[in-house]
Order: C-alpha cells, then sequence, then structure tokens
C-alpha cells in the first residue's frame, strides 16, 4: 500500500479501512475528500506529527480501504470511522476533516460526539447549499449516472495537466497515483453513491445547520479556507462564522480547496495553534428563525487571514 507514515489495515464490519500514522501524543484523525485519498494530507502530516499521534484513513470507497457494495451516506461513513476508531484502540481524538470530510466530521457531532475533542474544517461541505456546478450535474436524474463516470476518467487527468491549481499542484507521482486509485473496482459506484447522498441538481442538500440544534455541547469549532476555493465557496464559511459564537475562520489568499497543499506550512501552524490553545471556547450555535429561509447575522465574523 502507498502509505504515509506507517501503513495499517483494519477490518471494519464487511470491508476494511487502510490507514496511515505518524508521531506520538493526542490522537488527532484527518478525514479527506470525495474522490480523494489521505494522500491529501502529505505536505501537513509530518509537521502536525511533530505534537499528535497522526492518523490518517482512506475513507471506505476511497485510496487503499475496501470498497464494498454500501449505502456511502454521511451517516453511514461517521458510523465507519466511529467504528474504526474504536477498533484500533482511539476513544476520543482531534478530528480535522477536509470537503466532504468536514461533512463526515460534523456528522460525528451527531452520532457520535463523545468522540471528538475539537474539530477543524477545511474547506467543507455540509455548512451551505452552493457547490460546484460539474458536482451537481453528475447528480441529474439518469443521466448523471450513465455520463459521470466517463467524464470523470476524462476530465480529472485533463484538470490535473492544464489546471493543476484545481487540486493543489499535485507532484508527477501523485498524480499517476491519484488516477491510479480513482480506477480501483467499485470507486465509480463509491463515488456516486457518496455524492447522491449530499448534492442534487440544486445543490448540497444535506447541510449539518438542518440539525445543529440536536448538539447539546458543541466542542470548539475552526475553519479553514481558501480565499479562492473553486468548489465549496469561502461564504459558507463566513456564514458559519455569523451564525454560530466562538468559531473562528482562517483565510488563505490566492489559495483554493486545498489549503493544506496550498500553504501546508501556514496551515499545519495554525491548526496546531488551534487544537493547543487551553483558552478555547466551545463553539454555541444560534437556531435560524422559523420558516426562514436565509441566515440574519448575529455578529460581525472572526475571521483572520493567513498571509
Amino acid at each position: 500500500m502507498d502509505m504515509i507514515g506507517t501503513g495499517h489495515e483494519t477490518a471494519i464490519q464487511d470491508t476494511s479501512i487502510a490507514w496511515g500514522e505518524m508521531g506520538s501524543g493526542y490522537p488527532l484523525v484527518l478525514l479527506h475528500g470525495l474522490y480523494d485519498s489521505h494522500r491529501t494530507w502529505r505536505r501537513v502530516a509530518s509537521m502536525l506529527s511533530l505534537r499528535f499521534r497522526v492518523l490518517m484513513p482512506d475513507l471506505p470507497g476511497h485510496g487503499n480501504s475496501g470498497h464494498p457494495d454500501a449505502p456511502y451516506t454521511l451517516s453511514w461513513h461517521a458510523q465507519m470511522v466511529a467504528a474504526w476508531m474504536e477498533a484500533i484502540g482511539v476513544e476520543t481524538a482531534h478530528v480535522c476533516g477536509h470537503s466532504y470530510g468536514g461533512g463526515v466530521a460534523q456528522w460525528m457531532l451527531l452520532d457520535q460526539r463523545s468522540r471528538i475533542n475539537r474539530l477543524a474544517l477545511v474547506s467543507a461541505g455540509g455548512l451551505g447549499r452552493a457547490v460546484a456546478p460539474g458536482m451537481r450535474l453528475a447528480t441529474f436524474p439518469v443521466l448523471g449516472r450513465l455520463l459521470a463516470p466517463k467524464l470523470l476518467h476524462l476530465a480529472v487527468p485533463l484538470a490535473l495537466r492544464c489546471a493543476p491549481a484545481l487540486y493543489g499542484h499535485m507532484e508527477p507521482e501523485e498524480r499517476e497515483l491519484f488516477l491510479r486509485m480513482s480506477r480501483i473496482p467499485g470507486a465509480d459506484r463509491a463515488f456516486q453513491r457518496t455524492l447522491e447522498g449530499v448534492i442534487n441538481i440544486f445543490g448540497q442538500y444535506m447541510q449539518t445547520t438542518q440539525r445543529a440544534h440536536e448538539i447539546a455541547d458543541m466542542p470548539p469549532i475552526a475553519l479553514f479556507w481558501g480565499s479562492d476555493d473553486p468548489f465549496i465557496p469561502i461564504r459558507h464559511g463566513r456564514d458559519a462564522v455569523a451564525r454560530t459564537e466562538n468559531i473562528s475562520l482562517t483565510t488563505y489568499p490566492g489559495c483554493g480547496h486545498y489549503a493544506q497543499l496550498d500553504a501546508p506550512e501556514a496551515f499545519a501552524h495554525d491548526l496546531t495553534e488551534f487544537l493547543l490553545d487551553p483558552d478555547r471556547p466551545a463553539a454555541r450555535f444560534h437556531p435560524p428563525p422559523p420558516h426562514s429561509k436565509t441566515w440574519r447575522r448575529q455578529k460581525p465574523a472572526l475571521e483572520r487571514t493567513q498571509d
């Protein structure tokens, strides 16, 4: 297996989860996004491992993990991550999720709150409706399922060559590995079901804000976002800060969807600072007004720009 750090594989229910491990100390679980793998953390893992036991799973249906015939919903992924943590003896951890992995991490607050000490979200899904048009089109009834795999296999290699900024300027060997993992049997099925579990032609329909009021005790939460994110707009982070007390937003000018790849040193420093801050208060959610389609800003956003 091409794993960062020490590679492991753990049987979970009817499949397996492959994961990499580096460092020692309090556990930090890093969850990658859709159509990706744990290798998205490759430029920050060693820096984070100086202070934490860094645990990087490939979500089921991705990378070197199993690709079972499963529902691939947010709830299912959250349960699988929790089962994996239990299997490897990690009762609680800091959790950091990127993109779809951020959505999984948020869903764990609903079903597995006791396992999360602090929560970091990087360009996370689940905080608003808007999403890249191509992802919405891939969920178009009938036609989306027919065309999405073919378009992915054509468009992604082209984008990696012609628009490298979209994927965090991958190294040549990482591009080859990324494409090889995306062609593992079952990967297309996992992608489509995962996508349809959170997105339709109108955008993201699964949002944590719909159920956040159910969480009585939020952990400390921090958001990290590239200012030029082409997949999930930074305004989702700003809106989240506006409707929730004690959440911070750190932005990275000129960075896209992959702050951990575009600005690794700054991101690793900022994440470590958040996780080690002894005075960081728990977040507090403001429920929306009844029948409201938009949020009224409660207070100015607490935002810090990383140069």
